[in-house]
C-alpha cells in the first residue's frame, strides 16, 4: 500500500485545485518527467504523491504515453493512478490491465507490484503461484523487493525447489545500506539454507557476474 489513504485521495485533490482565474494563474505549469526520473520516483514508491504534489496538472500526458505511445513506465503510473484513484475516478480493472501491459513489457516495478498483489489478494484474488511467476521475472531484472517477496514464498513451500539455488544466489549477492533489509536477508538465506542440498548452497554463493 502507498503513504496516503487512497479513498479519500481524489476528494482532497480536488479540494485543493484552484476555484478562481487568479489563482488558477497563480499556478506554474510543470514539466512532465523524463523516463529515468518516473522509473526513479516509481522505484523510490513516490510516483503517485508525485502526482498529487503536482496538482494532477500532468493526467492527459500521462494518459497519452500510457494509452498511445506505450511507454512502460507510463503504463504502470497511469495504472496506479487509476487502481487507487489518484487524481482520477478509480477504476482497479483498467489500473491492473496496464500494470499487466507494463510487466509485458519487463518493467521490474510492474511485475514486483503484480506479485505482490497477488502474493497478498490486493485487488485481485490471493494466487500464490501466480504470484511466484511474476516476482521470479522481476527477481531476475534485479529487482531487490522481489528477490526478498520471492524467497519468502519459497520458505513458505510455494515455487519450484530447482529455483531456491537463484533465490539464494540473487540475495547472497544483494547490496544495501538499509540495517533491517540487510538483516531480512540473513533470515532467509538461514532458511533457504535448510531447503538446499550443500552443493547447492555453495554454487548459490558465486559472485554474480562469475
Amino acid at each position: 500500500m502507498h503513504t496516503f489513504v487512497r479513498s479519500s485521495v481524489f476528494a482532497f485533490v480536488c479540494a485543493l485545485l484552484p476555484v478562481s482565474t487568479a489563482s488558477a494563474q497563480e499556478v506554474k505549469a510543470v514539466q512532465l518527467y523524463t523516463q529515468d526520473e518516473l522509473i526513479n520516483l516509481i522505484n523510490r514508491n513516490e510516483h503517485l504523491d508525485r502526482v498529487v504534489m503536482d496538482r494532477c496538472q500532468l493526467n492527459q500526458d500521462i494518459e497519452a504515453r500510457a494509452e498511445v505511445l506505450k511507454v512502460p513506465a507510463y503504463q504502470f503510473l497511469w495504472g496506479d493512478m487509476l487502481a487507487w484513484g489518484v487524481c482520477v475516478e478509480a477504476d482497479p480493472v483498467r489500473g491492473i490491465d496496464f500494470m499487466r501491459q507494463a510487466a509485458n513489457q519487463g518493467l521490474p516495478a510492474a511485475l514486483e507490484q503484480l506479485g505482490r498483489y497477488y502474493s497478498k489478494g490486493t485487488l485481485v484474488q490471493q494466487d500464490r503461484k501466480r504470484a511466484v511467476m511474476f516476482l521470479r521475472e522481476a527477481a531476475a531484472l534485479g529487482n531487490l523487493k522481489a528477490q526478498m517477496q520471492l524467497a519468502e514464498l519459497f520458505i513458505d513451500g510455494y515455487g519450484s525447489p530447482y529455483d531456491y539455488q537463484d533465490a539464494y544466489h540473487w540475495l547472497y549477492n544483494a547490496i544495501t545500506d538499509d540495517k533491517s533489509t540487510h538483516s531480512q536477508i540473513a533470515v532467509y538465506l538461514t532458511e533457504l539454507e535448510k531447503l538446499m542440498h550443500p552443493r547447492a548452497v555453495r554454487a548459490a554463493r558465486k559472485p554474480l557476474d562469475s
